[in-house]
């Protein structure tokens, strides 16, 4: 087992492109294959010291699930499994997708709501990455000092640079993942 697990939630497949996308340019010596949200227990995501997170915000900057027509459980219906978690000691990263064009008042609210549980899980959590690049009005995945709280991919309005946000973000990984 790699010391590296990434967990992603989805309901077109684009967050796991992502996933595996990061999964690539880790490497399986650094990384395990990534596993939807709704295929796995607790005790996977434990297994872990480091864990990648991801998830896209659907609709009106919600977590995808079922409540959202999305196909199959996800990210909505782990959080009560995730809320009950003790995750001290784990280092965790989290990316997001979001539209910032036709959803800017919104923009990766996910991914704010799974840092929320996340953190509230007792989880060291890195990889923050800067707010510059996007236009959007609102987003609840901003930290106090205005950065994300993790990756965020627009890759609906800029997929051109989504290889290179996640090869950024990753080498800003190696040193907090450590």
């Amino acid at each position: 087992m790699a010391n590296i697990g990434i967990f992603f939630g989805t309901d077109t497949g684009t967050t796991r492109k992502v996933a595996k996308m990061i999964h690539k340019a880790l490497g399986e010596d650094k990384a395990d294959k990534p596993l939807n949200i709704n295929r796995v227990e607790a005790d996977t995501l434990l297994a872990y010291d480091f864990l990648i997170l991801g998830t896209p915000t659907l609709g009106e900057g919600q977590l995808p699930g079922l409540s959202c027509d999305c196909q199959a459980e996800s990210w909505e219906e782990f959080m009560p499994t995730l809320e009950e978690m003790d995750l001290s000691g784990k280092k965790v990263a989290l990316y997001g997708l979001g539209d910032q064009i036709n959803y800017p008042n919104e923009f990766v609210d996910g991914l704010g709501e799974l840092y929320d549980a996340i953190a509230d899980a007792g989880a060291e959590i890195v990889g923050s990455w800067p707010a510059d690049g996007y236009t959007f009005e609102e987003s609840g995945a901003l930290d106090e000092d205005g950065r994300f709280v993790g990756l965020v991919i627009d890759n609906d309005n800029q997929s051109d640079l989504t290889s290179d946000r996640v090869a950024t973000w990753l080498a800003q990984l190696e040193s907090e993942l450590v």
